[in-house]
């Protein structure tokens, strides 16, 4: 999601030519990104993903391509005029793009980015009864999605920033009509900071084989340890660069949050006293979740891939465990 924004095409090439070589083979972008979002930049995130494919000969199926389309928002007008809703002419319209901006028949896992009804996301945690709108029904939106397996476009589909209650409807819908689009995946953020999957999502993923894509396992780099330094970080680092004008990363991972520093110095403690990097700690813990399908996580150079793929090897003791849930019980999720 950094790719047309803070990485240009020849570093986005760099990075995904590392990754790659590296066993990575999931890819993960959306019909929005690059963020922050504007008109000038929409969809090369998704462009330069297909065309690295594409220059470099990959085989369709060493790949696993996935991307999101957008729901209801009203503020990016350059995407279906809002978007406004997600009906059958809005997945559709957005599907079609995607296939055309990615320069591939058909996308492995086509993911809903955000509900089409009121929830409290991005931060928010409790639910207002009293901002709820009318909404796409479910039967529609699956209805769109079983169409679009049935053509050959999607083979999955997935939720992202979803509720336990949004997940076990669209999978009671999808049972009820026999629909091929049967939900596999939920992407929703998890990390040391942020573990409310934990509390109800992850009953349902157990019981109903649906995978956890964590996203934000570093908490936007918060995690890394690169915004403790006395200068506040690097300049071009995500929460700096892009410094008002990005309101749902600064108001959900600010700094200027005391539980947040104190509890993320935290685990930077834990990282010290057993010799490990913060990120090796931070992705090691994402990754032993027994949900857990795939870590989604993003990097704008190519040192900061590397001590991913580090922390891919690291993996944590019963005693760096109990350590950390030590620190959880004090201060329990408060980057939701």
């Amino acid at each position: 999601m950094t790719f047309g924004e803070q990485n240009s095409l020849p570093q986005s090439f760099q990075l995904l030519d590392k990754a790659f070589d590296s066993g990575i083979n999931f890819f993960d972008s959306a019909e929005m990104y690059p963020v922050p979002q504007r008109a000038e930049t929409r969809g090369r995130s998704e462009e330069y993903l297909g065309r690295w494919i594409r220059s470099r000969n990959i085989p369709r199926d060493r790949v696993v391509l996935a991307t999101k389309v957008c729901g209801p928002s009203g503020q990016m007008t350059w995407i279906r005029n809002g978007p406004e809703s997600l009906d059958s002419r809005n997945i559709v319209e957005a599907l079609d793009n995607s296939l055309m901006r990615l320069q591939s028949d058909y996308i492995d896992l086509y993911q809903v980015h955000w509900p089409d009804r009121y929830v409290p996301m991005f931060g928010e945690t409790e639910f207002d009864p009293n901002r709820t709108f009318s909404s796409v029904s479910f039967e529609e939106q699956l209805t769109a999605l079983d169409k679009a397996i049935c053509s050959g476009k999607i083979r999955y589909v997935g939720l992202s920033n979803e509720t336990p209650y949004g997940l076990m409807k669209f999978l009671h819908v999808a049972e009820g009509v026999s629909f091929s689009a049967r939900i596999v995946s939920v992407q929703n953020a998890y990390n040391l900071l942020c573990r409310n999957f934990d509390s109800g999502m992850a009953e349902c993923c157990h019981h109903e084989r649906v995978s956890l894509l964590a996203y934000s396992p570093l908490a936007m780099g918060i995690l890394s340890g690169k915004y403790f330094s006395l200068d506040g970080g690097p300049s071009d680092a995500r929460l700096n660069l892009f410094k008002g004008r990005y309101a749902e990363g600064e108001s959900r991972y600010s700094l200027s949050n005391d539980i947040i520093r104190k509890a993320t110095e935290s685990y930077f403690s834990i990282a010290k006293k057993y010799d490990v990097h913060p990120v090796s700690l931070a992705i090691a813990f994402v990754l032993r979740h027994p949900l857990v399908a795939s870590a989604v996580f993003g990097a704008t150079k190519l040192w900061q891939l590397q001590e991913v793929l580090d922390g891919c090897r690291v993996e944590l003791t019963p005693e760096m465990v109990a350590e950390i849930n030590k620190v959880h019980s004090a201060f329990p999720n408060p980057c939701p």
